[in-house]
């Protein structure tokens, strides 16, 4: 693993890991400390790939990328396909 200085951004490869399964995705990550609730909130978008296809809306997953992983839930799909995917607390980056 190479140094990472955290940051509030990541974009790049992550494992997205539903139930017993774990599915290679491309992410675009952003976050952001909220100082009325005293937590880091974190979300993106997960690139359209056919694995991803058993995957439905309200799901909680876990995310992994080389940096960290944490539970998130997927929502909604955009017009490109893409889930977004949100979660609170440490992020995978």
């Amino acid at each position: 693993m190479s140094a990472h200085e955290p940051g509030e951004a990541y974009d790049g490869p992550a494992d997205l890991v539903t139930d017993d399964e774990s599915h290679p995705v491309e992410v675009q990550l952003r976050g952001f400390f909220q100082p009325l609730d005293g937590h880091f909130h974190w979300y993106g978008r997960i690139a359209e790939t056919p694995a991803l296809a058993t995957v439905r809306s309200g799901a909680t997953v876990t995310l992994q990328t080389p940096y960290g992983e944490a539970t998130g839930r997927v929502s909604d799909v955009d017009p490109w396909r893409r889930f977004r995917i949100s979660g609170t607390g440490r992020p995978p980056f």
